[in-house]
């Protein structure tokens, strides 16, 4: 079985920082592209950044030049440094991860449970 858990959300300032982890585990043999998504309410969800395997990012220009992704290949798990947050930046954050899942034997997507973050004016 393998499971994302994301921590790091909650309420915050505008202007202020909020760093979201989300750690993959376990039968895990290995992890392509890991990203960051997020809803809004009454809004289709929408992809935020990504980092594949080899450290590239892109991120949407929502949130370019505040947000940063980063990933710690040892510890299977994903980083979003989210600085000068904006209340348009409230959603629930889900991370997404496609790996390879020993008991499978491919490849797919898995999903987190999300976690809210909150941006007050």
């Amino acid at each position: 079985q393998v499971q994302l858990v994301e921590s790091g959300g909650g309420l915050v300032q505008a202007g202020g920082s909020l760093r979201l982890s989300c750690a993959a585990s376990g039968s895990i043999v290995s992890i392509n592209a890991m990203n960051w998504y997020r809803q809004a309410p009454g809004k289709q969800r929408e992809l935020v950044a990504v980092i594949n395997s080899e450290g590239r990012t892109n991120y949407a220009d929502s949130v370019k030049g505040r947000f940063t992704i980063s990933r710690d290949n040892a510890k299977n798990t994903v980083y979003l440094q989210m600085n000068t947050l904006k209340p348009e930046d409230t959603a629930v954050y889900y991370c997404n991860a496609e790996l390879l899942n020993s008991m499978l034997g491919y490849f797919r997507d898995y999903w987190g449970q999300g976690t809210q973050v909150t941006v007050s004016s």
